[in-house]
């Protein structure tokens, strides 16, 4: 014990004790934040991902207060940056990981239902998650159609 007691109380010891102590401090830093810090919901709440309406390209832009819709993109430096929709299908109806991001026709100025250009199924705004794949462009048609025959039959 008394080994340890000199040696503490020379410089090495005393470099080993401050390094210990700011270790243990960085780690309370660290612990600190994560509890303290901002919830993983208000990040996601905050980081949204864009789509550039000239260029048709993604970014990812962090909301700050006074932010409004479009946005100014990094690719054109212009007002042209509005939030995508994320698209979680695939081509035969499946679920994906990553999402492909979708600009809606409204952004565009176009009239009519978006659908995804990676999997050609419908995308509409607050895109849900459901169980089912929603319909491709041309069930939705088939779809639109057969309801406007029956419009006509009932008549």
């Amino acid at each position: 014990m008394s080994k340890l007691r000199n040696f503490l109380r020379g410089p090495a010891g005393k470099l080993l004790a401050v390094v210990v102590i700011s270790i243990g401090l960085f780690v309370l830093y660290l612990n600190g934040r994560s509890l303290l810090g901002e919830s993983q919901v208000a990040s996601n709440s905050r980081d949204r991902i864009f789509i550039d309406a000239e260029s048709g390209k993604a970014f990812e832009h962090r909301l700050q207060i006074g932010d409004t819709y479009p946005i100014e993109s990094p690719y054109t430096h212009k007002k042209t940056g509005y939030p995508a929709e994320l698209c979680y299908w695939t081509k035969d109806g499946q679920r994906k990981h990553d999402p492909t991001p979708v600009l809606l026709n409204q952004y565009k100025g176009k009239k009519g239902p978006t659908f995804c250009p990676d999997c050609g199924r419908l995308v509409v705004p607050m895109n849900p998650i459901g169980q089912s794949a929603p319909p491709t462009e041309a069930d939705y048609k088939k779809n639109k159609k057969g309801d406007a025959d029956d419009r006509e039959d009932s008549e």
